[in-house]
């Protein structure tokens, strides 16, 4: 049929239950975590075949990832041609660039560092340079510009927060 291939890896429940409700979208949804999620996938490895999906959304997972950019890659390749991904990470905009160190490995160290006791790194200004140094073509909106306040802590959403819009060309 015509219904969109969909990936929503790590997916809110708010937003699932309304993707899920959609007859055009064949949806799929995907954590590492099992009992997050319908399939267990690391995304690092995603075991599916090139050019698979019209849309992806992954909010608040990168951070979490050591190898973001074989993460990302990996989100890219299994994207058709033209399809489009909302790819949410938390940044600092006061960074230029983002901020890791693979030598803390403590929960405590790990929050202390990075705001968070299982987040890898802080994203800063350099994450649209992330995502396009894999291919994607990045627009960067607020979600203030398509939902109210309401809506986006309906659905989970940051009100404020920049999405980025990315294609693969």
């Amino acid at each position: 049929g015509n219904a969109k291939k969909l990936l929503h890896i790590a997916p809110e429940s708010q937003l699932k239950k309304k993707l899920q409700s959609h007859s055009e979208i064949d949806y799929l949804n995907a954590d590492y975590n099992p009992k997050n999620a319908d399939v267990q996938m690391d995304i690092t490895q995603i075991d599916l075949p090139d050019e698979q999906f019209d849309v992806v959304i992954c909010n608040h997972v990168l951070e979490h990832i050591p190898d973001d950019h074989k993460a990302m890659s990996e989100l890219y390749r299994v994207m058709k041609k033209n399809a489009w991904a909302i790819l949410q990470v938390p940044i600092s905009w006061k960074l230029e660039q983002s901020y890791e160190d693979f030598s803390i490995v403590t929960e405590s160290g790990r929050e202390q560092a990075f705001g968070q006791k299982d987040h890898v790194r802080v994203y800063g200004k350099d994450y649209l340079d992330r995502l396009q140094k894999v291919g994607f073509g990045v627009q960067q909106f607020s979600t203030n510009d398509y939902m109210s306040v309401q809506e986006s802590k309906h659905f989970s959403l940051i009100p404020n927060e920049p999405t980025f819009f990315c294609k693969k060309k």
